[in-house]
């Protein structure tokens, strides 16, 4: 796979999402936020990924006015949260989302979590948001295969993403290869497992051995595993190196090893079914 960083996914609607894009989790710093996100579009980056909860999407909508891109050219998704579920606050939810951006369409809008009793119905309001062309693609976040197959089985328009945690020590392959079979691409957010992975001896020689960063590495196996990946970061240099993963490729036998590092490991938190509310 040739990959650069304009590289893109057709989903299977046909919309081309970037592969590697700018997670915006926990940039609350108004200044901070927007100087981070315009030093990552105005050095390439093509996507942002916020979410109500994150109480940016104002500085997001800023940053894309502030950055050389124009807004067409770039791919931003946003989330709904948890307690705006259910089919009315879901509409409801979006609109408050486009008016804290400045937009008048999101590329991609996700349901956050799976709440029981909730996710259907708010996957209800993303197909009307879908079908009245006010997003290019809709999906879902921490959706395990069960809550997909529900979904599935009345959605006349399936999820285009999964967004999941995923990383070396999190690989997630059973639902990767779910997703894969029923054409929904995959995101990995928290994709550096939160640094916990940069005194990985294993990863720290195949590094070395490109004369690349651990988290390079990373990314690189992100990339090469067909997965969309969103690392974060507010620091400009650490924007531009995680970037910076273009001019090397791991063999298939450092892609093996890497995905053999799997430990189930959870670094976010929650487990997606134990979501209540």
């Amino acid at each position: 796979m040739e990959l650069a960083i304009g590289s893109t996914k057709t989903l299977h609607n046909g919309i081309e999402m970037p592969r590697f894009g700018l997670g915006v989790y926990k940039m609350t710093d108004k200044e901070i936020a927007v100087e981070a996100m315009v030093s990552a579009i105005n050095g390439g980056y093509r996507a942002i990924d916020t979410a109500s909860l994150y109480d940016n999407e104002r500085e997001v909508g800023e940053a894309v006015r502030a950055s050389t891109a124009k807004r067409e050219d770039l791919f931003i998704t946003s989330k709904v949260w948890n307690t705006d579920q259910g089919y009315d606050k879901t509409l409801f939810a979006f609109e408050a989302s486009l008016e804290r951006l400045g937009f008048d369409y999101l590329n991609l809008y996700l349901t956050h979590w799976a709440v029981p009793g909730k996710y259907e119905d708010t996957y209800r309001a993303l197909q009307r948001l879908y079908d009245e062309k006010m997003v290019r693609a809709i999906g879902v976040s921490n959706h395990q295969q069960h809550h997909l197959e529900k979904l599935l089985a009345t959605a006349h328009t399936k999820p285009m993403v999964n967004q999941i945690e995923l990383h070396p020590h999190l690989t997630q392959e059973p639902l990767r290869e779910f997703c894969a079979a029923n054409d929904i691409a995959v995101t990995a957010w928290s994709p550096l497992a939160r640094g916990t992975l940069m005194e990985e001896g294993l990863l720290q020689k195949i590094a070395e051995a490109h004369g690349k960063t651990v988290a390079q590495v990373i990314i690189r196996w992100h990339l090469q595993s067909d997965l969309i990946v969103i690392p974060k970061s507010v620091t400009p240099s650490r924007i531009a190196e995680n970037a910076d993963v273009y001019d090397f490729a791991l063999s298939t036998e450092e892609m093996a090893l890497i995905d053999a590092l799997n430990q189930d490991r959870r670094t976010g938190g929650t487990h997606p079914d134990d979501i209540t509310a």
